[in-house]
């Protein structure tokens, strides 16, 4: 059995709604009811999700604080006055400072740029730019993606007499600057009715308020700070990014060119998901490993050969920044283990390093939260004036922003989202930052919060997925938050064959069928199950459904988020070299598959090994098997376990009595996973289930020797000339052959009976436990994957 990583839930459909919209617009069954699944039920609204256009947009004069704003950019533009673009350092903040630079170039304008170096000065407005800007001459100040918390940076530049425009989508705060103009749709006061807009959307709003018919390619900037901020890709930002993403298929930019082209994307087929993936990273790894400044003047620049430039400069970046991000990972995952150990976690993980790169803790942050699935935190701190900066990502349990709030008195400044982000102070408020923080989450997440759920659109069969079907499914896009790409549910598929695949073997491409339908599907990351998904495995899978282009064929194939095998399962290790560092290994590799926890993990194994176990495998329940008992516990963990809780059985050897593997089987009878890792056993020593003829023919060899005492081995020598069984079944033969009273043994000496009383063979005892072993050892020593794993589950399910 294989457990899921999520709770699957499948949305509430209507399929009388979907029905009815698939009709009246023309369009397949399956587009229809994955609209049905996110709420769009009449033919008018699936309509206008479908074709929305501008004239479905909103008027940016609807903002608060466009309203002065406007004329007084007019004014600074008409009296030639210096103006700042302030911006931030993300992907979403590098987008709107391009698009205030496309605007001041489109308005003739005089201006500069200020983009705070991250690990160095950290996020939001600082009292030293403005002093810059004011020596610079700068009497106006437009921020993008930040400035809605800068209270005293703010109040600053009035006393140096600049007047401030803040644009900004951040959580307003309870205290608000007092700037020239604020513009926010998420202000308390503002009427505008789209809440989910960019940093960059409400620059382009800024800009459409201004010139009131911008460029069309300025939506390519737009869509791309939509996309990398992860905002909600429906209502307006649906419309600003679909036609975005239209003329970046056609772009004139040299950067965006460059950047899609280093990413391996091609240009005309470039998709939400591809700026998601392969280019927002890029650019935020400029921030996060250098300054951000270097991607702006990559999205600026109308030079090629820059453009190439700056494009590999910046995908360099973001193969180092993977490799810090992975370094950071396992050391705060060793101090997390360390100190809490993997079962004892609190509601909120926090990880505090020296000389970590504040650059990518947000990134370590999300990894380490997919990890334990719980909300983190991820600190830097500078050794030299022990400040820590660091990133917050959260589950949906918790308003990660909300909880900051409550203890904001331990921090220097933070801001952010419920879901993500930022925050500083110093090392020596940590332990009050964190046990406040605990206390809040405490109070609000509940044991339900803790398991990660996916959300899927619907369950579907195989023969569903046509290539018609898929490709009408494009017309959903684009695809992103708020909008995420159909994750649909196969259930009872068969798996016809699993392999690894790619560098290192790290993931997993399946071909599996229903009925006679089959379909491939490719899982990144999870080549280490193709040892555990055997041909003829029946498993469910969700996944993200695309269509496979090779040599001119095209096919669907499933993006495999998540499988589960809903049967117990066997597994066939045996005759491997070392066993034992075999369980270490599976255990490490598969425990979010198996929870093979070490409280919910047992090993049996022979009494001659115990000791070897104990050494290599201290921390796991133990049994050994005993003759009279049938099997024994080892250990304390072993004595204290509930056997029905135990998901993942190792026999490293096999019982040398059936009734040891009858215990065995009863004791563990409900245990989902099994692993056989016993040695393998030499055939010519094997046992064989024995005949009447055959125990006919070895009883005329003994009545050969007549009245006279022959040794043991010469006997054995006979019969085994006679009939090729093993030395070691015909010991067991002589064994039955001496309780039936057939014979006479003494020491090393066997004498024949001669006229013995007639009994049956199956009175011996010895011949009927010779039965049960012969049919033991042919399935578990000698069977073929297939045969042993039936023989196990029946087995296990016939003791009681």
């Amino acid at each position: 059995m294989l457990y899921p990583k999520y709770e699957w839930r499948t949305l509430p459909g209507n399929e009388e709604a979907a029905l009815e919209v698939a009709k009246a617009l023309n369009i397949s069954p399956l587009a229809a009811s994955l609209m049905a699944g996110r709420g769009i039920l009449s033919a008018e609204d699936a309509d206008v999700f479908l074709k929305g256009s501008f004239e479905h947009t909103h008027d940016p004069m609807l903002l608060h604080g466009m309203d002065t704003a406007v004329p007084r950019i007019h004014r600074a533009l008409e009296e030639r006055e210096h103006i700042l673009i302030y911006g931030d350092y993300d992907a979403d903040g590098v987008s709107s400072t391009t698009l205030m630079i496309q605007l001041m170039r489109y308005l003739g304008a005089s201006y500069d740029i200020y983009i705070p170096h991250r690990s160095n000065e950290g996020y939001g407005l600082h009292n030293h730019a403005l002093d810059w800007a004011h020596q610079q001459g700068v009497t106006l100040v437009i921020t993008v993606d930040t400035g809605i918390s800068a209270v005293e940076q703010i109040a600053y530049a009035n006393a140096l007499g600049m007047d401030v425009i803040v644009t900004d989508h951040h959580e307003p705060p309870e205290t608000l600057p007092d700037a020239y103009s604020l513009i926010n749709p998420k202000l308390s006061v503002c009427p505008y009715p789209f809440k989910g807009l960019a940093g960059v959307g409400v620059a382009y709003k800024l800009a459409q308020a201004l010139v009131k018919s911008p460029p069309a390619e300025w939506l390519e900037i737009v869509a791309i700070g939509t996309i990398a901020d992860l905002m909600p890709l429906h209502d307006e930002n649906r419309i600003l990014v679909k036609e975005g993403l239209q003329s970046m298929r056609h772009t004139r930019y040299e950067g965006v060119r460059a950047l899609l082209e280093v990413s391996g994307v091609h240009v005309d087929q470039v998709t939400a998901v591809h700026i998601a993936f392969s280019v927002a990273p890029r650019i935020n790894a400029s921030g996060r490993m250098d300054h951000a400044g270097r991607a702006v003047t990559l999205l600026t620049t109308e030079q090629r050969e820059d453009a190439e430039r700056l494009a590999w400069e910046l995908d360099a970046l973001n193969k180092s920044r993977q490799q810090t991000v992975e370094l950071i990972v396992q050391e705060a995952m060793g101090m997390i283990l360390n100190r809490w150990g993997a079962d004892q976690l609190p509601p909120v993980l926090i990880a505090a390093g020296e000389g970590w790169n504040v650059g990518v803790v947000g990134i370590v942050a999300s990894k380490i939260l997919e990890r334990f699935y719980r909300p983190v935190i991820i600190l830097g701190i500078d050794p030299d004036t022990g400040t820590c900066k660091g990133s917050a990502r959260s589950i949906p349990g918790l308003d990660i922003y909300e909880a900051l709030h409550s203890c904001r008195q331990t921090m220097d400044h933070f801001g952010g989202h419920p879901a993500a982000a930022g925050m500083s102070l110093h090392r020596d408020k940590l332990q009050e930052f964190e046990e406040s923080l605990c206390r809040f989450a405490d109070t609000v997440l509940q044991e339900e919060h803790f398991v990660p759920v996916q959300e899927a659109d619907l369950e579907c069969c195989i023969r569903d997925v046509t290539l018609e079907s898929l490709d009408a499914l494009e017309l959903l896009g684009p695809f992103g938050m708020g909008n995420a790409v159909p994750k649909i549910i196969f259930r009872n598929l068969e798996v016809k064959e699993a392999r690894k695949m790619g560098k290192d073997s790290r993931h997993l491409k399946l071909r599996m069928q229903q009925n006679s339908d089959t379909l491939e599907g490719v899982a990144f990351g999870y080549g280490h199950l193709a040892d555990v998904l055997p041909a003829g495995t029946r498993l469910d899978v969700l996944g993200e459904m695309s269509v496979n282009e090779w040599n001119g064929n095209r096919k669907p194939q499933l993006m495999i988020h998540d499988m589960s095998v809903p049967e117990n399962q066997v597994f066939d290790y045996r005759g491997i070299k070392d066993p034992l560092r075999e369980i270490t290994r599976l255990r490490e590799s598969l425990e979010p598959h198996l929870r093979c926890a070490e409280s919910r993990t047992a090993v049996i194994c022979a009494d001659n090994r115990l000791q070897e176990v104990k050494t290599h495998l201290p921390g796991l329940a133990l049994w050994v098997y005993d003759m009279s008992a049938g099997i024994l516990p080892a250990n304390d963990r072993a004595e204290q376990a509930e056997t029905g809780q135990i998901s993942v059985l190792f026999i490293v050897d096999l019982p040398e009595m059936p009734s040891q593997m009858d215990e065995l089987m009863s004791q563990f009878r409900q245990v989902p996973n099994i692993f056989l890792l016993h040695p393998a056993r030499d055939q010519r020593e094997r046992l064989q289930i024995p005949t009447r003829e055959q125990f006919k023919t070895l009883y005329t060899v003994l009545a050969r020797t007549g009245a006279e005492s022959v040794a043991r081995s010469d006997i054995i020598a006979r019969m085994r000339k006679q009939s090729g069984l093993s030395v070691r079944m015909l010991s067991k033969v002589l064994n039955v052959f001496e309780e039936l009273s057939f014979i006479k043994v003494s020491g090393d000496m066997i004498s024949f009976v001669p006229n013995p009383d007639k009994k049956p063979l199956d009175a011996s005892s010895h011949f009927r436990e010779l039965a049960s072993m012969a049919e033991m050892e042919q399935h578990l020593l000698f069977g073929n994957t297939t045969q042993v794993m039936d023989w196990m589950k029946n087995r296990s399910q016939g003791v009681s």
